[in-house]
């Protein structure tokens, strides 16, 4: 991940310019995996209708990659503008995509590789300390996000796929097993939320502001599949009491009885995952939860999910200094030890992992691992600005002539990259979604009983 000391305000600096390239590469051969580890046939189908074919998100990559640093940033003529509709990501829902006209997999590998090379000539020569939209690199950075964002989201549509397993990565390591306590607390006061200085935050993470919070108390870690399945064996699924009314009737509707993947089996819970069948490991995150089904938990456990500016607070505040860093644990990229990013797993690890990665308030695993559902809608920050389009956030916005339809998610998962992750990215979702690496921990008032 682009670390802001390697960055040369006056530009100039070669440093900035490999470790671009660096996260453009690093993009390009994790969408080289994900893409190869299967034939022709398996990147053309749908395998869910929640989810684009992956040669749709292929193709997207080298599109996007075109029209922000080819066409807005070089100035170059389009190279294939016949194809812009087809992968404008609002022209056309996922579920319709398979009808369209696409590229087939040899030209979509061919576009997005010459799209590639042209890039890395543009990077070369860039006045990297010139307009807003190339300082400190900030159009390349964005574009490894995106790409970024596409592998997270390929990873999923392979966890949706049937099929032999193609992909494989080690297992984390067991969790170090030390003591701790099952909530940490983090005291009243005001923190600094979002960023000015992150050098490739996206829009909704700016502006930095003050906000000031009660105190609360927040899990330690994530809720684990034991916590879980504990729920479940209680009747979680079955009382509307721990539900909202939504989330009981979506509950309903879509007949939820437990995580997605998961089943039972001779009275064990197993699930699916890449192709693989395996027991659930009760000492996981529990992963592939809707919001819903995040928030009947608390509500069980008599907690509440914790609000996104808490969640903030206590992976970011540092009460020794006052400042908000980067992450967790200081504000230096993350390393293998601080956390599970970058699909180096394909599972969380342990909860209790990654003891270096421990934010100033006690609490593990902040980043990585799962996404974790918050009780915050959408919204943008006081100041925002929609730069430099306002379809990334802006039009996602719960605003007071629209409800709200998105919930925030914060933290990242295993399936994220470094570059894609920090602790002021924001991500969201519809309450209903558990496709997607999803998580939770809980949280309560200090005026509530523990």
């Amino acid at each position: 991940m682009l670390n802001p000391t390697v960055i040369d305000p006056d530009g100039g600096d070669e440093r900035l310019r490999e470790a671009i390239a660096d996260e453009l590469l690093a993009a390009r051969a994790r969408t080289a995996l994900l893409t190869d580890a299967v034939d022709d046939a398996d990147l053309v189908a749908q395998h869910s209708r929640l989810m684009s074919p992956l040669v749709w998100d292929l193709a997207h990559i080298g599109n996007q990659e075109e029209l922000w640093l080819l066409r807005n940033v070089g100035g170059q003529d389009p190279m294939h503008p016949e194809i812009d509709p087809l992968y404008d990501a609002f022209q056309h829902p996922r579920a319709d995509r398979p009808a369209l006209p696409l590229l087939p997999p040899t030209e979509a590998r061919g576009y997005t590789g010459e799209v590639r090379g042209r890039v890395l000539d543009l990077l070369a020569g860039a006045e990297l300390s010139g307009p807003p939209l190339l300082r400190a690199g900030f159009a390349f950075g964005m574009i490894a996000q995106h790409e970024q964002q596409h592998d997270e989201t390929m990873l999923i549509t392979h966890q949706l796929r049937a099929g032999e397993p193609v992909l494989a990565a080690p297992a984390p390591a067991p969790a170090p097993g030390d003591p701790l306590p099952s909530e940490v607390l983090v005291p009243a006061g005001p923190f600094t939320m979002g960023t000015d200085t992150e050098p490739w935050a996206l829009d909704n993470e700016r502006p930095a502001h003050q906000v000031d919070l009660p105190g609360f108390a927040i899990d330690t870690v994530p809720v684990s599949n034991a916590a879980y399945q504990a729920f479940i064996a209680d009747g979680g699924y079955q009382r509307p009491h721990w539900w909202s009314a939504a989330g009981w009737s979506h509950r309903q509707e879509a007949d939820l009885c437990a995580p997605l993947h998961w089943f039972q089996q001779d009275g064990v819970w197993l699930r699916r995952r890449f192709g693989r069948t395996e027991p659930v490991p009760g000492d996981e995150p529990v992963l592939h939860v809707t919001f819903y089904e995040a928030e009947a938990y608390a509500a069980w456990a008599g907690r509440r999910l914790p609000t996104e500016a808490e969640w903030e607070k206590a992976a970011r505040h540092d009460p020794a200094t006052g400042r908000s860093r980067r992450f967790p644990w200081g504000d230096e990229p993350p390393g293998p030890e601080h956390a599970n990013l970058g699909q180096r797993h394909l599972q969380p690890a342990p909860v209790g992992s990654y003891p270096a990665g421990q934010a100033p308030c006690g609490a593990r695993q902040l980043i990585g691992d799962v996404w974790e559902w918050t009780a915050s809608d959408f919204t943008p920050y006081p100041g925002f600005r929609a730069w430099p389009y306002r379809e990334y956030s802006e039009v996602f916005f719960a605003r007071p002539d629209r409800p709200a339809e998105y919930k925030v998610l914060r933290g990242g998962s295993f399936a994220v990259a470094p570059v894609a992750c920090r602790g002021t990215f924001r991500n969201w979702d519809y309450p209903i979604r558990r496709q997607i690496f999803a998580g939770f921990r809980t949280a309560r008032d200090l005026s509530e009983r523990a």
